[in-house]
This record gives C-alpha cells, structure tokens and sequence, in this order.
C-alpha cells in the first residue's frame, strides 16, 4: 500500500505537471507591441532613434534590406530580421532583452540572426577591395616622398596580422589560446597605403603560425588574394615567409623607428633601408591601431 502511495504521489505530480506546461500554458510574448510595429515605427520616425537602436541612418537600414536581397519569411519580415541583427550588434543586449523588445522566442531570433549574418557578410566584397586593381600606378604617399622614392616605388602595400579577442564556448577554446594567453583569432590583413584594408583573412585560431595562414590566403583561389603583378611587392615581416615578391627588412640588424627617432645615427646601407622600410609599412600597424580602436568603442557601446 506504501508503494502505490508513492506512486500515485509522483504519477498526479507529472499530471498536474503536464497540464499547466502544455494545457494551461500562458503565451509568454504576449505584448500587442510587436517587433515589427517598433521598426515601422523607428522608420517614420526621427533620424536619431534609428542610430540609437542600430547605428545607423534610415536610409542605410534600408538600402541593406534591397542591396543583400533579404527576403521575408513566412512568420517574420525582412526588416524585422535585419532590425534583430543590428539591435544585437549595435546594443549588446542580452538574449531575454532581445526576446521582449521583440516578442520573438530565442529559438527565433538565433536563426534570423544567422541569416542576417550571412546576407550581410557579403559586404566584405564591397567594402575590402582594390581601388586600383591593376596597381597601375605609383602610391602617392611614396612618390611624394624622397625617403622611398625611387627605391620604393614598386611597393603595392603591406601584409602583417594581428589578434583579435574571440568569445567562444569553454570546450572550443584550447586551440585559439596562442601567445596572448587568451582566445584570439589570428587575422592575416594586406592594406595600402591610404590605411585601407585591400584583403583580410580572418577565421584562424590564435595559435596557428603566420606563415600558414598566408601560404593558405595566397594559394587558395576561393579567396581571391590580391596577387601582386611582376614587378611589384608587397612588404612583410619575418613571420612570413622568404618568397619573391615579398620583401622584408634586412635580418641580423637591431633597428627600431623609436630609435632613429631618439637620436641613433643612421649609418650604412643596410641601416639606412631599414628605418626607410620601418617607416613606410608603419602603415599596417596604424591600420589595425584604428581597427581595434574602432573594436573598443564597439565595446564601449555594448557595456552600456
């Protein structure tokens, strides 16, 4: 008798459980104000309240929405995915925030989210690409200056990459923790010499080498690397390897542009083109300077 007490004890909790999850369950995105009323609302309204919420003009939000062909769903229109998308990026808001200011499930939002994200990566095509793509002429910023001028003069920009912080789960991160102790992907990058980017190879786990992944970006047609034409070269540094066309400093030889600028005497050929070499691919490193410059105020952004 002690046992059938039990169990009818647990078989009426599961009942009972069962009918308030299934039966007597209550819509919990109940609200009238959906998502989509809130961005037709935010598009006929002020200008600002549309770069407050996605960080941009009306007239962007909705060249993306034509320009990507973004296509609406059966449930759920096109600028309330991409308005979902650029909430997410532009806020940081958490994932129960998301779900009430839309009135959408999580299930819901991280699958337009990941649409949205497919569509939109296609602008790395637009916006990361040569202005001259036949490098039919020669930089301004090098034939203005007498310090690379002439000997510079076939320089077509400079190759270099660089860490940037990756948030991954627990069970995925050992192999993008390299030197920086934390996960990182390493981004491979070619810019010019106006400090635009010209091609970016990201993706790579922290820990593996320079050199992999270029030989990987310039052997691989499927990503259309920005092959130099004879003649010309790009410059790189001793993480890259020694091939023609791709020209490093001289090795063996202790230089550094906070020294020459402090007062070292510059003596001998092979000092000379190094603090000329220093000088003008500088301009990689202050690329990616305004590239996480840029990252940190996005940051600033999602804190808040």
């Amino acid at each position: 008798m002690e046992c059938f007490n039990q169990l009818f004890v647990v078989a009426s909790s599961s009942v009972q459980l069962c009918y308030e999850k299934y039966i007597l369950r209550q819509l919990c995105m109940d609200s009238k104000y959906s998502g989509e009323t809130w961005i037709r609302e935010i598009l006929v309204g002020h200008e600002s309240r549309c770069m407050i919420n996605f960080r941009m003009s009306k007239m962007i939000f909705t060249s993306l929405l034509t320009r990507y062909n973004l296509q609406t769903s059966r449930n759920i229109s096109s600028s309330e995915m991409l308005g979902i998308f650029l909430y997410i990026l532009g806020t940081g808001a958490k994932v129960f925030q998301i779900r009430e200011r839309f009135q959408r499930s999580g299930s819901t939002i991280s699958r337009h989210f990941a649409v949205v994200l497919e569509k939109v990566s296609r602008m790395a095509t637009d916006l990361i690409a040569l202005e001259d793509p036949f490098f039919s002429s020669i930089p301004e910023q090098i034939r203005n200056d007498s310090r690379y001028m002439p000997h510079f003069k076939d320089c077509i920009g400079a190759i270099d990459g660089t860490h940037i912080a990756a948030i991954l789960p627990p069970n995925e991160q050992i192999p993008y923790i390299g030197r920086k102790c934390i996960p990182t992907q390493n981004v491979m990058a070619v810019c010019d010499f106006n400090m635009c980017f010209t091609f970016v190879m990201a993706g790579w786990e922290g820990s593996a080498h320079d050199t992999r992944i270029f030989l990987d970006a310039i052997r691989d047609p499927k990503y259309k690397f920005p092959h130099r034409p004879n003649g010309k070269y790009y410059l790189v540094d001793f993480g890259y390897p020694q091939m023609k066309g791709y020209l490093e400093q001289y090795r063996g030889q202790e230089y550094h542009l906070l020294d020459f600028r402090r007062g070292r005497p510059i003596s001998g050929k092979k000092d000379i083109f190094n603090h000329s070499y220093s000088s003008l691919r500088s301009v990689i490193e202050r690329t990616f300077g305004v590239l996480k410059k840029k990252i940190g105020h996005f940051k600033g952004y999602a804190k808040l």
